[in-house]
């Protein structure tokens, strides 16, 4: 089959998400990839700055994480999960709790971010239900946050602006101030007592009502990598705490190094009481995600009833194969190399987006961990996610051969671990070449 009649066949029958398929152009048909390199159609190389939507850590067909699929596929391809386990799971499960802080042992299996969120948000629920407080009924998110496409996911993430379609659907959910960031900026002392001051006022008259807040901790992603201190996260999770409201991560795009440390509540020294896992879990080769809690919740849902179980779960449960590459992964990611890899690319970015900085159209420049963002500037009500700058970025970066998807007027870089500083030079000229045809 031709290329040509492949990409018929896409237009006739594939419907592609986040896109408005009457505006958009084709979609660029990828056949191959290895470490941060996609491999056109046509044989043009493309370098991927942004881990193909954050999920790929040590570089696209990593051997590592192939082999041990492959492996794995044939002994076990998968097996149901309620009364059945394996010890790829187990290895995984086990693995993660070893890491993790404040007793996060307990592992819940599913499918992707927006259902590990859920099934936080679902077990938040009935282990006050379970423990008999039934006045506990709202929830906290804060202003910007994206937590996913299921329905709690949604409500949660509902000041994100992304499901005005859908909001007869949701219930109701407290959105709270958070205090964004970047480098250079004065005020941000002023913001976090402001936004603390609202959360303590909040907590005030409603913690007593309240299940639990999520937050996407350091970074909001797709709001436009929206960052905020350690210092407000850890001083907002001390605050939930002693209102005895439970404490989600939404740790789903910044876990597995993203932030510096393997996971954002390490970076910052908080214990939260769910934590949600995905994308980088399995190097970006299986869709699977877990919610971690520990034994306090867990024990609550112990009962002969079993009406007090947490009876949620899809068929693929802890698939084996995405156990595999998980473990495989983890290891990678654990080594000496991936530290100091991790290092070098932060490093690279703080002396790029210093340089960067000073080009006129360039703005609230940010980092953390291996994510660099910025904002281009634009004229008074032209920003956001439906910014018309986005596109026309985009389109200097599919010229450049560089995979870069601006969130609106923001742009960043969030590459695999693999990229060296040869392909970050090239994203960064690709980056100023399109800066500069928007000032032409």
């Amino acid at each position: 089959m031709t290329p040509e009649d492949l990409k018929r066949l896409d237009r006739a029958h594939v419907w592609h998400p986040f896109t408005q398929a009457q505006t958009a152009p084709d979609p660029v048909m990828i056949r191959s990839a290895k470490g941060a390199v996609l491999v056109e159609e046509s044989g043009r190389e493309v370098l991927d700055m942004i881990s193909s939507w954050w999920v790929n850590l040590h570089g696209h067909s990593h051997p590592v994480v192939a082999e041990a699929i492959a492996e794995q596929a044939r002994t076990l391809e998968h097996v149901i999960f309620a009364g059945h386990t394996h010890e790829p799971a187990i290895r995984i499960s086990a693995s993660l709790a070893e890491i993790l802080p404040g007793g996060l042992n307990k592992v819940f299996f599913s499918d992707n971010g927006s259902t590990a969120v859920e099934v936080a948000m679902k077990a938040a629920s009935q282990y006050f239900l379970n423990k008999g407080d039934v006045d506990r009924r709202r929830f906290i998110a804060f202003d910007g946050g994206y937590h996913g496409d299921t329905v709690g996911a949604m409500s949660a993430g509902v000041s994100s602006n992304f499901f005005d379609a859908w909001r007869e659907m949701l219930f109701p959910v407290d959105i709270l101030p958070v205090p964004t960031t970047w480098i250079g900026d004065d005020t941000i002392e002023a913001k976090e007592a402001e936004a603390l001051t609202a959360l303590d006022a909040h907590l005030e008259a409603h913690g007593g009502e309240t299940v639990a807040c999520i937050i996407e901790p350091l970074v909001q992603g797709a709001s436009g990598m929206r960052m905020h201190r350690p210092e407000f996260l850890r001083a907002m999770v001390a605050r939930m705490k002693a209102a005895g409201v439970l404490v989600i991560l939404d740790e789903v795009m910044t876990g597995f190094g993203r932030m510096g440390s393997v996971f954002s509540c390490l970076e910052a020294g908080v214990e939260p009481d769910f934590i949600c896992l995905s994308k980088g879990l399995t190097a970006g080769f299986l869709p699977m995600s877990v919610t971690v809690t520990t034994d306090a919740v867990h024990d609550a849902f112990l009962d002969d009833s079993i009406g007090r179980a947490f009876l949620h779960g899809h068929s693929f449960t802890a698939n084996p194969l995405g156990c595999a590459a998980a473990n495989a992964s983890l290891e990678l990611l654990l080594a000496d190399e991936c530290t100091a890899a991790r290092k070098r690319i932060n490093a690279f970015h703080a002396a790029r987006l210093e340089e960067l900085g000073r080009h006129p159209l360039v703005e609230r420049t940010r980092l953390q961990g291996t994510i660099a963002a910025f904002d281009v500037k634009v004229l008074e009500g032209q920003g956001g996610y439906a910014s018309s700058v986005g596109p026309k970025l985009k389109e200097s970066f599919i010229r450049d051969g560089l995979l870069i998807r601006p969130l609106g007027n923001v742009v960043y870089l969030l590459p695999p671990y693999c990229v060296s500083d040869d392909q970050l030079t090239r994203a960064y000229e690709g980056i100023n070449r399109a800066l500069d045809s928007l000032s032409s």
